[in-house]
């Protein structure tokens, strides 16, 4: 593998809860209590963040401090951009998955005339707008950005002509729009999905493999089958949420936590098994949230285990 280089994204303003900005701080510590040093042998980046605004008060109901979302993604594209044009491999530690869609933007910066693929492991679809999302959360909006999809069929909020403006600057943050093509999105995972975000699934024939569908066929078959689905991509970008883990059987440490997840295991053969094509370019981990652990740090514990075995550290 290429030299690895850690980018420390500790952002949560697209967030509906405070707290996955400590995500990166609780793996290092799960680091130090492991007596790991891998925080300490690679390479890393901090990144400059815009947490402070989260104290500013929120007049865009529909899509909350997307102006500031929108700049943290420009910064994240910069430094997977830098990262990527280095020769290294970028592992991206972010607070909230909203700022995937700077990692995704900045893998086409350094590739304009590559055709990316993306393995999304998450227990949402994050694929609402301003104009759907219930919540005004932006962590659930980056693949409809990438995707460069408004979803106004299923409109359900009245949005001011500056969201617009930055959900447009949000769809064209790549070099070509959309980014992403949904036959090239797979997810892993997925189970908690609202009725707006079904209906572009359905509309784009977006392939979803369910936990039960993983352990019912076999993981092994169902990687090979989504690594063929990917095989005219020339890159693929893996990111992992966290919640896509059994919050029963792990724990609650995440802001919106869904039963019936994968075990950690599973995530650990699912990414190596993706690691194996020699198109992975990225690898993304977000959505730690200490604040709501309710079993001490064991979120970050076990994702920190989830990270030293897939890199054999």
């Amino acid at each position: 593998m290429k030299e690895l280089i850690i980018l420390k994204n500790r952002s949560d303003i697209g967030a509906g809860t405070r707290g996955s900005d400590m995500g990166i701080d609780a793996l290092e510590i799960a680091a130090i209590n492991a007596n790991n040093d891998f925080f300490n042998r690679h390479p890393f980046v901090d990144i400059e963040t815009h947490n402070e605004t989260v104290y500013n008060k929120v007049k865009n109901s529909t899509a909350k401090r997307i102006n500031s979302v929108l700049e943290q993604c420009k910064r994240l594209k910069k430094a997977t951009q830098t990262s990527l044009e280095a020769n290294q491999f970028p592992l991206v530690l972010s607070g909230d998955h909203s700022s995937a869609l700077g990692t995704l933007a900045g893998i086409k910066a350094a590739n304009p005339n590559k055709t990316l693929g993306v393995i999304w492991i998450d227990a949402h679809a994050d694929l609402h707008s301003p104009m759907s999302s219930p919540s005004g959360n932006v962590h659930g909006m980056p693949l409809a950005a990438a995707l460069g999809h408004d979803n106004f069929e299923h409109q359900i909020n009245p949005v001011s002509k500056e969201t617009i403006a930055d959900w447009e600057a949000m769809k064209h943050l790549g070099t070509v729009l959309p980014i992403l093509k949904p036959e090239h999105l797979i997810y892993f995972g997925v189970r908690d999905i609202e009725v707006e975000e079904e209906a572009i699934i359905n509309a784009k024939k977006i392939r979803n493999y369910p936990v039960h569908e993983l352990r019912h066929r076999g993981l092994k078959s169902c990687i090979k089958e989504a690594l063929n689905q990917l095989r005219t991509v020339d890159h693929i970008y893996i990111t992992f949420d966290v919640d896509a883990l059994d919050c029963d059987l792990v724990s609650r440490g995440t802001g919106t936590p869904v039963s019936k997840g994968f075990d950690p295991q599973e995530i650990i053969e699912l990414i190596q098994a993706a690691l194996q094509s020699d198109k992975v370019v990225a690898l993304e981990v977000s959505e730690i949230n200490p604040l709501l652990d309710e079993k001490g740090n064991r979120m970050a514990e076990v994702v920190f285990e989830i990270i030293e075995q897939i890199f054999k550290i």
